[in-house]
C-alpha cells in the first residue's frame, strides 16, 4: 500500500533502537525523509547507517539531542526548521514505590516524557497548518489507561500526552492536519528487552519462563500473550502518519495487545 508520504519531512524522537527505530524504518521505506533522533552521537550514526542500508533510502539523516535539556532541543529545532511528521516517541521509565519516588523524579518524567514532545508541536503545529498537511503523534503507552502501580509517574506522563494530544487536535478544525496518540502495549523494545533479561537473570530464569511469568501476573488481560515487536507498533504508526488517515483525528489508538480490558 502506498501510504503517500514520499519526500515527506518525518523526525522521530528517540529512535536508535526499539519502537522509535522500528517506526523511521517504515517511514524511510515508504520513501520519506527521515531524522533519527538519541542521546549518543555514535548511537545516531549506527542507527542512520542501519536504516539506510536496511531501506536503500540515503534521505535519512540524524540529530544529536537529549530531550531532558531545553537548550538541546531549541538547538534541534534551529537545525530542522520544518517538519511534515513529527513523533514524539522519546521516553523514560523506571519500576519504583510511589513513596520512593522524589520531586525530582516527577518533574524529569514530566519534562522528558511530556514537555518534550510539546516544546515540538509548538514549533512545528503553525507550519503545519499554515502548509495544511502535518502530522503529530504522540507514543503514549496502555499504561496511560491501566496506570502501573510499580510506576505511577510513568503512567501520569502517559495519561498527559493523551490531553495534550487531544487538545491539539481540537485547533486543527478543517485542515488536513492531524494529532493522535498512539497506546503500545508491552513491547519487546530495547529498554524492556534490557529489563526482561536482567530480571531473568536475577531469578536464575530464562527469558521466556519470565515472559510467561509477565503476562500471568503482571499484564494477566492481554489477549496476544506475548511482547509485541517493535515493527508491529511501527506499522500502525505509519497508516496514522500517512496521506490516507486524515479520518482519523483527536484518537488515543491502542495498539496494546489486547491488554486494556475494554471494548472502547
Amino acid at each position: 500500500m502506498d501510504l503517500k508520504i514520499k519526500n515527506k519531512i518525518a523526525l522521530i524522537t528517540g529512535s536508535t533502537a526499539g519502537i522509535g527505530y522500528a517506526i523511521a524504518k517504515a517511514l524511510a521505506n515508504e520513501g520519506a525523509e527521515v531524522i533519527i533522533n538519541g542521546r549518543s552521537a555514535e548511537r545516531v550514526t549506527q542507527a542512520v547507517e542501519a536504516l539506510k542500508n536496511d531501506t536503500g533510502n540515503e534521505r535519512i539523516k540524524g540529530i544529536v539531542s537529549d530531550f531532558s535539556d531545553k537548550l538541546q532541543i531549541n538547538s534541534l529545532i534551529a537545525q530542522l526548521p520544518e517538519v511534515d511528521i513529527l513523533i514524539n516517541n522519546v521516553g523514560i521509565f523506571e519500576p519504583k514505590n510511589f513513596v520512593d519516588i522524589p520531586d525530582e523524579d516527577w518533574i524529569k518524567f514530566y519534562e522528558v516524557n511530556v514537555l518534550s514532545g510539546i516544546r515540538l508541536a509548538r514549533a512545528y503545529f503553525n507550519k503545519m497548518i499554515e502548509k495544511n498537511w502535518g502530522r503529530i503523534i504522540f507514543i503514549s503507552s496502555e499504561s496511560a489507561i491501566q496506570i502501573p502501580e510499580e510506576m505511577i509517574h510513568y503512567g501520569m506522563t502517559k495519561t498527559a500526552q493523551i490531553a495534550v494530544a487531544r487538545g491539539l487536535a481540537e485547533l486543527t478544525k478543517g485542515t488536513n492536519v492531524t494529532v493522535n496518540t498512539v497506546l503500545p502495549g508491552p513491547t519487546f523494545s530495547e529498554g524492556a528487552g534490557t529489563f526482561i533479561k536482567d530480571m531473568a537473570v536475577k531469578n536464575g530464569k530464562t527469558v521466556e519462563e519470565i515472559e510467561k511469568e509477565f503476562f500471568e501476573t503482571t499484564r494477566p488481560t492481554s489477549i496476544l500473550q506475548r511482547f509485541i515487536e517493535p515493527n508491529e507498533i511501527a506499522s500502525m504508526v505509519a497508516y496514522i502518519a500517512s496521506d490516507l488517515s486524515i479520518a482519523t483525528n483527536g484518537a488515543a489508538i491502542r495498539a496494546d495487545g489486547g491488554v486494556v480490558k475494554s471494548a472502547f
